[in-house]
């Protein structure tokens, strides 16, 4: 049974739930980081790799408004991870001046290799759970991520020139 009765679940107390479940998914993903052989990468690595992935082709200047990075520190973290052989640089076809991000074969099985990891660690927390709880967690998710995908999709004017603004569509 929920903590909270519908006449005491603030906004607030909604939110600082979240947070606390989301350190404690943190805890878990990071128990098993270590056991993806393709090595570890960094958050911010995967966070990237996550929307370039999600938007294969995009330039730096609209990976970094996805991220809320500045183009300095987008620029290092892309030339790491092409060090790394997670990400292809390409010239654009549209534009002397940019160049388009691409996953490597090598980054696609780091994501791979961590989707794995976390969803058994996920599946591991869910069998622990009342079906009926599960069902109403299947459900907020899937509305707050349709949430999250409209607010991260209107943030950022130059994810919609980059064509990253249909995150709404495709979540």
């Amino acid at each position: 049974m929920s903590r909270f009765t519908s006449q005491q679940r603030s906004r607030e107390q909604v939110a600082h739930a979240a947070c606390a479940a989301a350190e404690l998914l943190e805890v878990l993903w990071g128990r098993g980081q270590e056991a993806v052989s393709a090595g570890a990468v960094s958050p911010s690595q995967l966070r990237a790799l996550l929307v370039i992935e999600k938007y294969e082709g995009t330039n730096l200047r609209a990976l970094g408004e996805a991220l809320g990075s500045r183009p300095p520190s987008v620029s290092r973290l892309c030339d790491r991870m092409e060090a790394m052989g997670l990400v292809q640089r390409s010239p654009s076809p549209t534009s002397r001046r940019e160049v388009e991000l691409r996953l490597s074969p090598r980054g696609h099985k780091v994501l791979e290799e961590y989707r794995a990891v976390r969803g058994r660690e996920i599946s591991a927390v869910l069998g622990r759970m009342e079906p009926a709880a599960v069902a109403a967690l299947a459900e907020g998710l899937a509305a707050f991520e349709s949430a999250a995908a409209k607010q991260l999709g209107t943030a950022s004017g130059a994810a919609t020139e980059h064509g990253l603004g249909a995150v709404a569509d495709s979540a």
